[in-house]
């Protein structure tokens, strides 16, 4: 009687142990696989609108040429963009029109305006997101 309880529960114990060992294995190579991955450069690129330089007034009465890359997060988010860059540049200008050149002083200034743009061009988007803004020309005048 004593030697078949001890061999149930060696059993037993081995049977927890085996299914612990394959939920901990199986748990962890999918955890591993849902982790995201940075996009390569050639995909940031495929997923990147360029808007044209765009010359326009500040508040400050002072003139800004300006251009930006606009990065979405998917392919048909850049479709949707390419057919809203009327919209696009709307925004920019009128986000520029209420700035003053002394705002653009440093790398602060410029990067609140890329984060603005993204915010507002995200507002207007209905396939995917824009990820990030680039200003890729800056010339105060």
């Amino acid at each position: 009687m004593n030697s078949k309880l001890i061999t149930i529960m060696f059993i037993i114990i081995g049977a927890i142990t085996l299914v612990a060992g394959t939920a901990f294995v199986v748990l962890t190579k999918f955890a591993g696989e849902q982790v995201e991955k940075e996009p390569t450069i050639d995909e940031i690129i495929a997923s990147t609108v360029e808007v044209p330089e765009i010359t326009t007034r500040l508040l400050s009465n002072d003139y800004l040429r300006i251009s930006f890359n606009i990065e979405t997060n998917s392919e048909k988010a850049k479709e949707e963009l390419d057919k809203r860059q009327f919209q696009v540049k709307n925004l920019i200008i009128k986000e520029l029109s209420d700035m003053n050149s002394e705002e653009f002083k440093g790398e602060d200034g410029i990067s609140q305006l890329e984060h603005r743009l993204k915010d507002r061009i995200n507002e207007l988007m209905q396939e995917g997101k824009v990820v990030n803004v680039y200003a890729t020309s800056f010339l105060p005048q």
